[in-house]
């Protein structure tokens, strides 16, 4: 694999208008070259995707998926800038597929790692630096390591850094941009509720052997 440099990829940014990190992608899918790492973000519907994510999406779609047993549902807004891309296919399939991989993710309770806030990034990190497995390590080892495991666990925690469920060559972020590519407008999952059936409820268990002793004393 080519070695991508740090310039290359910019280059790559300017020339395009997509994300550092889409730009890394298509360098090294491409073995960095340039043209064909800028077909490559054209196929994929990235190239120039960034520039339109500042505009106004305020327009969009409420959807919904109910996981197959009844079990587990989801509501979910997306937007985007025109109702006319909201009725689209394009718009309403990014809308099914976001919905579903809610549902397939119990775990992710925030739509990006922005939303969460410090004070619960602040109680994981204090959760971690009490960890046996980090006792009698140096100071500086032991923030490392923590650095390490909080992303991971933010990344867990956060939507769009899923990999998406029908292709796990990319993120649901990814998947986001590709459609907002295709669309020519900037689309925003804005959020999310996932229900669980019975979530919540203490359900009471019958004990059937004290029963039935009761019953027998009775």
């Amino acid at each position: 694999m080519a070695d991508i440099s740090a310039k290359l990829v910019k280059q790559l940014r300017d020339k395009t208008g997509a994300g550092m990190m889409d730009c890394k992608k298509a360098l090294s899918e491409t073995e960095g070259e340039m043209d064909k790492a800028v077909e490559w973000l054209r196929q994929k519907g990235i190239a120039n995707a960034e520039k339109k994510s500042g505009r106004v999406a305020a327009e969009g779609a409420v959807g919904s998926y109910i996981h197959t047993g009844a079990r587990v549902g989801v509501l979910l807004e997306l937007n985007c800038e025109t109702d006319f891309v909201a009725r689209g296919d394009l718009f309403q399939g990014l809308l099914k597929d976001v919905a579903m991989q809610i549902a397939a993710c119990p775990n992710v309770e925030y739509v990006s790692i922005d939303e969460i806030s410090k004070n619960i990034v602040e109680k994981e990190k204090s959760i971690e630096m009490g960890r046996d497995d980090l006792s009698g390590k140096p100071e500086q080892i032991k923030e490392k390591i923590v650095e390490g495991r909080i992303g991971k666990r933010l990344k867990e925690l956060a939507l769009m850094e899923q990999p998406f469920i029908k292709d796990s060559s990319i993120t649901v972020a990814e998947l986001v941009k590709q459609v907002a590519g295709q669309t020519g407008e900037n689309i925003q999952v804005r959020r999310f509720t996932r229900y669980t059936l019975g979530e919540g409820i203490e359900s009471d268990k019958l004990d059937f052997a004290s029963e039935v002793a009761s019953m027998s004393a009775g």
